[in-house]
């Protein structure tokens, strides 16, 4: 059946066709939104704090939202502030007896955890806004200029309104890709920001090496590198610790007694891409905050210069940032396995219908073994996702090439990209089941 899945059938998958065309024209107005600038700002002297920043930690930031932060649009926090604000409810139900019996309620609990998570990220919107404006105020032209043109209270005030508004709408518009469209919307949407910086990168490259700034072995060995990164994010994203699952012997309908086998298949990296963008969510949000506070206060107190040099200490590629990064990676690694899989609940689930692992008891034996594979395989998938996002990051850095051409991105959009197209694999293959389904009742009906 799965051969069958080629162009001939997607032409005739009307429903499909539709998704895709809603999720295409999602991306389209993220696009548009990321283009209308903050009011009351001057873009001459934008273009100049852009500049200032190029290749600080801002620039990762400004890789995820698509170019929005350079340009001060109303969505240039991105989606940055909800991903924050869903961390910090899935680390509270862990922590929080209350919160736990509530994400136990089912579909009602989900409901409230996601208004929540709403709560929150209007809430680190407005931290985060607030800052911003504070410190575009205080960011002046070589002609002693202000890239606000009417500094005060009513200029943060809109930007915070408008920043609020513009995250909220793009969350919203997540939120309609995952139910009407194909794959998660807020992958997609992050996705879509790094592939649209990726058209100016590769001119940037080639540039480089027209004018000589980059040899052409350094060039071709970037190429190189990142087909090979492509091919081992795919290899291992695939990878599987398959476990022999054994039912009892049933009898068939001509009386033969037949034991039935299956397999568990635990993902290498079952945590996806969920690890780094949690970790520089984490990460960037208060790096945001001390960025903009600091050219505030830069030269007005020790305050202000100490968060000036905390800040050229956590630039992209240097040693502090390399650790919590990391560290970063592989504590979301290990935590959000922990949240997608649950080993009592799977050992109960093989328990009630009859199923267990050869030579381990039902029950809290199977459990406790499900628990072991899983630590060991996550060890590996968590080194996996660290050096696949900090070495290329750090061989970039060093070279002094755009960084958004590094291990993050391309694991991001690798990922991203197996996973719509694995929804549009399965929606092609329901329309098909649908299809014979139709013609099987038409068959009993003639008859």
């Amino acid at each position: 059946m799965a051969s069958n899945l080629n162009l001939s059938k997607f032409g005739q998958a009307t429903e499909l066709k539709k998704r895709l065309w809603f999720t295409i024209g999602v991306l389209i107005v993220f696009r548009m939104l990321s283009f209308i600038p903050l009011p009351g700002i001057d873009p001459t002297i934008l273009q100049s704090l852009a500049n200032q920043t190029r290749g600080g930690v801002l620039d990762f930031f400004n890789t995820f939202s698509g170019g929005s932060l350079t340009r001060m649009s109303i969505i240039a926090l991105g989606v940055m502030p909800y991903i924050t604000a869903s961390i910090v409810v899935q680390l509270a139900t862990t922590l929080s007896p209350a919160l736990g019996a509530i994400k136990k309620e089912g579909e009602s609990g989900r409901k409230r955890l996601n208004q929540y998570t709403r709560y929150g990220t209007v809430a680190l919107t407005a931290i985060q806004g607030y800052f911003i404006a504070v410190g575009l105020e205080s960011f002046g032209g070589s002609g002693g200029q202000s890239a606000v043109v009417d500094p005060g209270m009513l200029f943060r005030i809109t930007a915070v309104i408008s920043l609020i508004g513009g995250t909220m709408f793009l969350m919203w518009l997540g939120e309609q890709i995952t139910s009407r469209g194909v794959g998660n919307g807020v992958s997609l949407i992050i996705m879509a920001g790094i592939v649209a910086q990726l058209p100016t990168t590769l001119v940037n490259l080639f540039e480089g090496g027209r004018t000589g700034s980059l040899s052409p072995f350094l060039i071709l060995t970037i190429v190189i590198v990142a087909l090979g990164l492509i091919g081992f994010i795919c290899f291992m994203e695939r990878a599987q610790r398959r476990v022999l699952i054994q039912y009892p012997k049933r009898q068939t309908q001509r009386g033969m007694m037949q034991a039935d086998r299956s397999h568990l298949p635990l993902k290498i990296n079952t945590s996806g891409v969920i690890p780094p963008i949690f970790a520089s969510s984490l990460l960037l949000m208060p790096l945001t905050i001390t960025q903009f506070a600091g050219q505030r206060t830069a030269g007005e107190s020790q305050w202000g210069d100490f968060i000036i040099g905390l800040n050229q200490y956590l630039q992209h590629g240097t040693p502090l940032y390399m650790a919590l990064y990391g560290a970063g990676i592989i504590f979301f690694a290990f935590f959000y396995t922990a949240v997608v899989f649950n080993p009592e609940e799977t050992a109960d689930n093989l328990k009630r219908y009859g199923g267990f692992i050869p030579g381990i008891r039902p029950g809290k034996n199977t459990a406790d073994y499900l628990d072991y594979v899983l630590t060991r395989i996550t060890v590996i998938g968590a080194a996996y996702l660290t050096i696949i996002c900090l070495l290329p990051e750090y061989l970039v850095s060093a070279a002094g090439i755009p960084f958004y051409l590094g291990g993050t991105s391309l694991l991001i959009v690798v990922n991203v990209t197996m996973d719509t197209v694995t929804q549009i694999q399965s929606h092609l293959l329901a329309h098909q089941y649908g299809d014979l389904i139709k013609k099987a009742k038409l068959k009993g009906r003639a008859r």
